[in-house]
């Protein structure tokens, strides 16, 4: 993606924040024609090391994606965070013109399929323990044979990242609207709100602690 050296966000951590609290998804592959496919879908990230991480997750058998990752493993995951747009009211100045405030992350990745019954029942206990851990014991009361049936519907895959970008868009090479933009968000919706949040968080700011 555009990415200008003020909105280039390198911490690893970071990044992850900003994934894990945006979970859904869109990962592009390449379908057969050498088009995007873009499948809308939540997304684990899993941890390895301090150099390495994957992204977890699945799609139903009839969904092609599993395919386009089969034949060509190579692909793209992007999440979406917070966006609001930005008035230039917040300037001391006249001579400004609107613009979109926003926070997005994206992975290359490599593709490995889980596609036997074992891997595919722990990948589920997996995202059972991220999204809901309380609903592990009713899948386990399903019984095998329910179980083995559900997972047959489904192809899984593990998304190891081989690169990543990180957009923190929250206008820091303008810090005289910084005060007035806060002031705005921090009033507004949620989305506007949670940029308010993370111009706190990223000392944007000054007065931004007491508020």
């Amino acid at each position: 993606m555009y990415l200008p050296p003020q909105f280039n966000e390198k911490n690893r951590d970071v990044a992850i924040e900003l994934m894990r609290a945006h979970s859904f998804a869109s990962l592009i592959t390449i379908d057969e024609e050498g088009l995007p496919f873009v499948t809308h879908l939540p997304l684990v990230v899993d941890v390895r090391d301090e150099s390495r991480f994957s992204l977890l997750g699945h799609c139903a058998k009839p969904n092609p994606t599993w395919r386009h990752l089969q034949a060509r493993p190579r692909a793209v995951a992007t999440f979406q965070g917070p966006h609001a747009y930005m008035s230039p009211s917040v300037y001391p100045d006249l001579a400004r013109v609107p613009t979109w405030n926003y926070l997005a992350a994206h992975c290359t990745v490599e593709a490995r399929l889980i596609e036997s019954p074992a891997e595919k029942d722990a990948l589920l206990k997996r995202l059972i323990a991220d999204h809901e851990p309380a609903y592990a014991a009713q899948w386990k009361s399903l019984g095998e044979e329910f179980q083995l049936k559900m997972l047959a519907g489904i192809v899984g895959f593990e998304l190891k990242v081989v690169a990543w970008q990180c957009k923190l868009k929250l206008n820091q090479h303008r810090r005289e609207a910084h005060e007035a933009m806060y002031t705005a968000y921090s009033q507004g919706t949620p989305d506007e709100q949670a940029l308010a949040a993370w111009m706190q968080r990223l000392d944007l700011v000054a007065g931004a602690q007491h508020a």
